[in-house]
């Protein structure tokens, strides 16, 4: 079992699970596909105008989840990892939502935000393609969102996640599966002032192949083959033509129409609407079918996870050059803080301390805006920034750890913390506080014990504490702060 990996895409339309096989040939390994699931959900017609998710998109969610989870329920967590899009990061009962959704599929969900997404269907596609040095477009419709990457080789160059997708347009402008000529020009309408913000940018840098990498480019390719209105791919004269088809017929179900999977019908009209936007604004002339997708991104980045290649280290590293960063005192801090965390006898998730390390790393990340209040300028930036291989999640507890490296404990509910995550806070305080003079010292007798049960007892050499007058008053003010939030704090001589 330990050679296979598990992608689950929870998109806004459908959810998918990919199951692979890890080979190595010739030392690189490569990824075979073994099994499929796909199922439609249509979670983004589940939103009100509030995006309020229904119950009943709710609960048809969390069926097919159940399904996926006994596929995969002999998997550990390491092999599996999930993601989810646009509907969860919008929809604002989210919360009813995801521990449900966790719960049936037995595994923790990832809400990714959209340049991450946009990331990893670069990865899936190219990983599908052969190798190849030319600029290439992926464009990838989904049911919430529309992904739009130019990239080369392996590497994603220009990412951007638009907020117009299948589903959404379908309820839109086509409810209940209805086409006219006025609901086609306002849906084109909508997506081109969508895309208008990206355009000139896009022709600007150039590509030499296009490439479609969603359900509606698939079924697109399909229905225009099938149907005599395209030889090969997908082009806008073959799109106008099925356009009138459908105008004619006033629904996608007209036997001219050959090609197409029943599940993609309602979603045809705002898919092709979208696309025949995106060719005009974009002046692409053909558009190929490109396989893979988000759920192959997923499973390689997994894997270059598995082979110490994890995306992440390189963000953090971009990151540290990017902002200026002392790296020599990041690192001392680092080397303190998971020295402090490893000694503590709770058993540690590995996300948290991946989280504290990486959080040492960039800690002074808002020095280079200004050093009043830095800690609050790192914060914000570690939440809001693009960081290429991060989840939602991953940068919101970067944020937390963050800002609350220094100041008042109550700027968060710690005390409502895992225990995890409260120890983490405190290890990377600690270090924080231990390195101020910004140099490398022998902390003598140093041991730090953390108890679940919010007892915190930190030892030093009392003959070293004389020695540093400031570092024994600084740690006895941070004996306080961890008291008035409810924690048993003693500094131990």
């Amino acid at each position: 079992m330990d050679h296979l990996l598990a992608a689950v895409d929870l998109g806004s339309n459908s959810f998918r699970l990919s199951v692979g096989r890890v080979v190595h040939s010739d030392g690189i390994p490569q990824i075979f596909s073994i099994d499929r699931l796909k199922e439609t959900v249509r979670l983004a017609a589940g939103l009100d105008d509030k995006n309020v998710l229904s119950p009943e998109a709710i609960q048809r969610a969390v069926d097919v989840l159940q399904r996926f989870g006994e596929r995969i329920q002999d998997f550990s967590p390491d092999q599996v990892r999930a993601v989810a899009t646009n509907t969860f990061r919008v929809a604002r009962n989210i919360d009813e939502l995801l521990p449900r959704a966790e719960a049936a599929l037995g595994f923790p969900i990832e809400i990714i935000p959209g340049h991450e997404e946009a990331r990893l269907i670069f990865s899936g596609v190219a990983h599908e393609l052969p190798p190849s040095k030319e600029g290439r477009l992926v464009v990838d419709i989904g049911g919430g969102s529309t992904e739009f990457i130019i990239g080369k080789g392996l590497e994603p160059k220009l990412m951007k996640s638009l907020h117009i997708g299948c589903v959404s347009y379908t309820k839109a402008y086509f409810p209940n599966g209805k086409v006219t000529e006025k609901a086609f020009e306002k849906a084109e309408l909508a997506a081109s002032k969508e895309i208008e913000v990206i355009s000139k940018t896009y022709r600007k840098m150039g590509w030499e192949q296009a490439f479609g990498s969603s359900g509606s480019a698939k079924a697109i390719i399909a229905v225009l083959q099938s149907s005599g209105y395209s030889d090969y791919g997908i082009t806008l004269n073959g799109m106008l033509a099925l356009k009138q088809e459908l105008i004619r017929f006033g629904s996608a179900q007209s036997p001219k129409i050959k090609g197409l999977k029943t599940d993609r019908a309602e979603v045809l009209p705002a898919g092709l609407a979208i696309m025949i936007a995106i060719f005009r604004s974009l002046e692409i002339d053909i558009m190929r079918q490109g396989e893979g997708a988000l759920r192959v991104g997923v499973l390689y980045d997994m894997l270059g996870r598995r082979i110490a290649s994890d995306k992440r280290d390189e963000t953090v590293k971009i990151f540290m050059d990017r902002y200026h960063i002392d790296t020599k005192q990041a690192y001392r801090v680092k080397n303190i803080a998971l020295s402090l965390y490893d000694s503590l006898p709770s058993h540690h998730a590995d996300d948290i301390r991946l989280a504290l390390s990486w959080a040492a790393d960039l800690h002074e990340i808002g020095l280079s805006i200004s050093q009043l209040s830095f800690y609050k300028h790192t914060a914000y930036v570690l939440e809001h920034a693009d960081m290429p291989g991060f989840s939602r999640d991953d940068q919101r507890r970067l944020s937390i750890l963050t800002l609350v490296q220094q100041g008042r404990l109550s700027k968060t509910n710690i005390q409502h913390f895992t225990t995890d995550k409260w120890q983490a806070i405190l290890c990377l305080r600690l270090a924080i506080l231990f390195a101020r003079k910004r140099q490398n010292q022998k902390l003598e007798g140093l041991s730090l014990t953390a108890t679940p049960n919010k007892q915190i007892i930190l030892s030093l050499d009392k003959t070293w504490l004389d020695k540093h007058p400031l570092t024994r008053y600084s740690l006895e003010l941070e004996a306080q702060e961890w008291q008035a939030v409810g924690f048993d704090f003693r500094l131990k001589e």
